[in-house]
């Protein structure tokens, strides 16, 4: 058997030459695409945790007082209303409270005598009151403070130094990462771990976990109600004073509405988990940061800013397929 001619040997090779290279053009523009997407994923991820995990904060104080009086606080806004306020002031007196080593403090210490205070001043004197009343209190509350916000200090927005290293940048392993989303995200894991711990090893705990379960039979132990109402306020506003410090220091800005857009999202990130449960506060908060990050980043330009519209359409579907939210509180703790 005759083995074929060189130059027909080396013809096919010239042929074929192109297509290899075509080929391994094609293998390696597929190889950059998957690490861009890869890469692009990544730091999208990150980016919704660092931004739920202030939405599971706030959902998580939500869902503390929800389970023991059965309201769903629309005044828990104003905390850091109150809070960014503080700020500016701080910001804008003296040159000894113009930084964010006393602004951090401060703006915790603030987000908890204001919730303690709302509950001395509006809700203790409704307590028992049907859920509806307490509901519209919380309203009252809500635009009594925007009201003197607007009326005392102005309408308009004020806007206050905000931290240089939130805008610092991590690269690792090609992926950037922005310090503010990864600082977010370590101290919220933190502080969920502390509120556990609260929550499971503590008299205070173990009381407030009796009180959500069946108030009048946790009366009838020995639980004070009194202390135990004035505890999930402090907790909730413990844990909304550690979701004002980093979003102050995101936006940089007080304004009479500075608490309605975090009070919004915290109050449908405890609906989504499903009201009183706490892992499903959680959860929820960091679905609905993921989901804004991510469709932010995936939904075409011309409709970019119809984000929120689109995650409230999702959520209507939720609630439609599973009403009682991702945690029924029948099926698990629910504080």
């Amino acid at each position: 058997m005759s083995s074929r001619p060189s130059w027909e040997a080396a013809r096919d090779r010239t042929r074929a030459e192109p297509r290899r290279r075509w080929r391994r053009r094609r293998k390696g523009r597929r190889k950059r695409v998957r690490r861009r997407l890869v890469t692009e994923l990544v730091q999208n991820l990150v980016d919704g945790l660092g931004r739920g995990s202030i939405y599971a904060l706030l959902a998580l104080g939500i869902a503390v007082i929800f389970g023991v009086m059965h309201l769903v606080n629309f005044a828990h806004g104003e905390l850091i209303t109150v809070s960014a306020y503080v700020s500016y002031w701080m910001f804008t007196s003296t040159d000894a409270l113009a930084t964010w080593w006393v602004a951090v403090p401060a703006i915790f210490l603030t987000a908890v005598v204001t919730s303690v205070l709302i509950e001395f001043v509006a809700f203790r004197w409704v307590r028992g009151a049907p859920d509806f009343t307490m509901l519209l209190t919380s309203f009252g509350v809500h635009f009594v403070v925007q009201a003197v916000f607007v009326m005392y200090v102005s309408a308009n927005v004020r806007n206050f130094t905000r931290p240089g290293w939130i805008f610092d940048t991590w690269v690792l392993g090609g992926v950037t990462f922005e310090v503010v989303d990864v600082v977010t995200i370590l101290v919220t894991g933190v502080t969920l771990a502390l509120t556990v711990w609260l929550l499971q090893r503590t008299l205070f705990g173990v009381s407030l976990r009796a009180a959500a379960e069946d108030f009048d039979a946790a009366r009838l132990m020995g639980v004070r109600s009194d202390r135990v109402i004035r505890g999930a306020f402090v907790l909730a506003g413990a844990l909304a004073g550690v979701a004002a410090v980093f979003w102050l220091m995101r936006s940089g800005q007080a304004s009479p509405g500075a608490g309605v857009t975090p009070m919004l999202k915290g109050v449908l990130a405890a609906i989504i988990g499903g009201l009183g449960s706490l892992p499903g506060a959680v959860l929820g908060g960091f679905a609905l940061g993921l989901t804004e990050v991510l469709l932010r980043a995936w939904l075409p330009e011309s409709i970019v800013g119809l984000t929120d519209g689109v995650v409230f359409g999702l959520i209507a579907l939720l609630f439609i397929f599973r009403p009682q939210g991702f945690i029924s509180v029948g099926h698990a703790e629910r504080v």
